[in-house]
């Protein structure tokens, strides 16, 4: 019988990393992709130490001006380099998060939507993610950062 690991493995430093950093300041959700099978666009939203890997403990997602409900859809996925060529074959669907509606006030707070991973990725996967429906026009969506360490 093997006993449990007593010994925690913690990160070497904190990450966040941000879907707009990494898309050149792109609000996403403008695009739908209804593919859940890793194909279509997908936006990275963490990608782990490319050598040793990371632990990624949530994603938060706070709303950029006026959005449509939507679905988003988290995936996993095992290219490394470049972020290119995902297919159903590299890229899983991990998990889903409804995202509401929200009208853009300047009065009252917008919701912030987390979502737990609490998952140790291989040196240089990535999570990426796609809006089941479009959010809204350009400038309007979600702003998704991880929030995350490296080993």
């Amino acid at each position: 019988m093997s006993l449990p690991n007593t010994d925690p493995v913690y990160s070497r430093a904190g990450d966040v990393q941000s879907a707009q950093w990494i898309n050149s300041g792109t609000i996403l959700g403008p695009t739908a992709n209804t593919a859940q099978d890793g194909t279509g666009t997908l936006y990275p939203v963490f990608q782990a130490d490319t050598t040793n890997g990371g632990f990624c403990q949530k994603i938060a997602f706070q709303s950029i001006g006026t959005t449509s409900l939507t679905v988003c859809r988290i995936y996993i996925s095992s290219i490394t380099g470049s972020w290119t060529g995902n297919t159903a074959s590299n890229t899983a669907l991990f998990t889903e998060v409804t995202l509401p509606a929200v009208n853009l006030s300047q009065t009252a707070q917008s919701p912030h939507i987390e979502v737990p991973i609490n998952y140790a990725l291989p040196a240089g996967y990535r999570l990426v993610l796609s809006f089941g429906t479009s959010t809204g026009a350009a400038g309007n969506g979600w702003s998704p950062i991880a929030i995350a360490g490296k080993y």
